[in-house]
């Protein structure tokens, strides 16, 4: 059986595997799974794991853009105006209210929307080819008008980022070595 790190997490509606870049496992898991269904999960997914832990290890083992506290205050800023200019370039396009743009030091999260119309960014964009940080921004954006994704959603997306489906597969593919 694989060794992992358990967390539960209220808002989970499902169990969750991650393989960090250094080989750990973490699982998150909704209150009211059981350990057996976790255990049964894990079991169900040892192929995959040792998989991802396999492609884990021959990452490097530092990247350039290392998610230190002293990183992200040397490009907070930067991410800043450049999320700000894309926002502003995308959203000429939706013309959705944005109450504000946060930028934040997230280990697993491209971005995110609140209900309150906040899109919140990964400082870590910056680092990304220009079409995958548009395709985040035009994500988020689209959540402000749908809050989920659903085929309403995506048809949103598409307005802006037609080939959107490419653009998610590659960056899963850039992810590795930045979150």
């Amino acid at each position: 059986m694989v060794s992992y790190t358990l967390r539960e997490h209220p808002r989970a509606k499902r169990i969750n595997i991650t393989v960090r870049r250094d080989g750990s496992v973490w699982v998150t898991k909704p209150r009211h799974v059981s350990m057996q269904a976790v255990n049964a999960f894990i079991v169900k997914c040892e192929h995959w794991i040792e998989r991802m832990q396999e492609k884990s290890s021959e990452l490097p083992k530092t990247s350039k853009v290392e998610s230190s506290k002293r990183q992200y205050e040397r490009y907070k800023l930067a991410a800043r105006q450049d999320v700000l200019r894309r926002v502003a370039r995308m959203n000429a396009r939706y013309k959705f209210d944005v109450s504000n743009v946060i930028i934040r030091n997230q280990k697993a999260r491209w971005g995110s929307c609140s209900h309150k119309a906040v899109l919140s960014f990964n400082y870590r964009i910056l680092f990304l080819p220009d079409h995958l940080a548009d395709y985040i921004i035009a994500h988020e954006l689209c959540h402000l008008r749908e809050m989920n994704h659903s085929q309403r959603f995506w048809k949103l997306v598409s307005l802006s980022i037609p080939d959107h489906k490419d653009r998610r597969k590659e960056l899963r593919k850039c992810e590795r070595g930045l979150l």
